[in-house]
């Protein structure tokens, strides 16, 4: 659509239904093209973004999954689809801190619409499922980095140790005095060593116990759902 024309919203709409046809179909491709000239007769319709990103998200396209979201977003701020799909692109490419703080306001938003309707859809099961994965995978993200934050810890109290040493030994005399000041540091070196051991064994996952998602850390829900285990269907629906 050109940018003086006007919106034609009533052939928005007819490709937009040709489009959630080819979704049920599982033929995203023919989806998203028919979202994306839907999109060029209404552009200001935030909807139109959500399910082209929907479709994208089924072929793995996470960087214009990500693109059409944030458009969506941009529109309608208040759109919890298009925060559950960006969640879903970010954590698919391991941008887990991102991925949690959407995937944690698509779940507000999820239960402010429960609050107000009073009604609970499988929504808020999946999206509460893809909280829990992000709040994991951030987890460890942030556990992988306090390791590499040890080890170059290690190494540097290490070296400056070993510099010491190699200080004072080169001033000290020859004889019992150099000798006792060598086993000293090797003693310290060695005391080191055995506490940067079980520091490392204390923070080795092998030796951690396996506990449930919801353990991670201190989450809580406003609105919690049924804890039996049950097998949900992805949060998809065409609009």
């Amino acid at each position: 659509m050109a940018k003086d024309q006007p919106p034609d919203t009533d052939k928005a709409m007819e490709f937009k239904e040709k489009g959630n046809k080819c979704f049920e179909k599982q033929d995203y491709r023919g989806a998203e093209a028919y979202y994306t000239t839907a999109i060029n007769h209404d552009p200001k319709n935030p909807l139109l973004f959500t399910n082209r990103a929907m479709a994208l998200l089924k072929m793995s396209l996470w960087d214009q999954v990500i693109t059409d979201s944030l458009h969506a977003i941009s529109l309608l701020p208040t759109n919890m689809k298009a925060y559950y799909y960006l969640a879903q692109a970010q954590i698919a490419l391991h941008q887990s801190e991102s991925a949690l703080t959407h995937a944690l306001k698509a779940h507000r938003l999820c239960v402010q619409e429960i609050q107000k309707t009073g009604k609970i859809g499988a929504s808020l099961g999946v999206i509460t499922e893809l909280v829990l994965r992000c709040k994991k995978e951030d987890w460890e993200r942030r556990e992988k980095e306090r390791s590499r934050r040890r080890g170059g810890f290690r190494e540097e109290i290490m070296g400056l140790l070993e510099k010491e040493r190699d200080r004072v030994l080169a001033e000290a005399q020859e004889g019992g005095e150099r000798a006792d000041l060598k086993r000293e540091f090797e003693d310290k070196i060695e005391d080191l060593r055995e506490l940067f051991a079980s520091s490392d064994l204390a923070h080795d996952p092998r030796q951690r116990k396996s506990v449930p998602d919801y353990f991670v850390d201190d989450i809580t829900f406003a609105v919690m759902v049924d804890p039996v285990v049950v097998s949900i269907p992805p949060f998809v629906s065409v609009m």
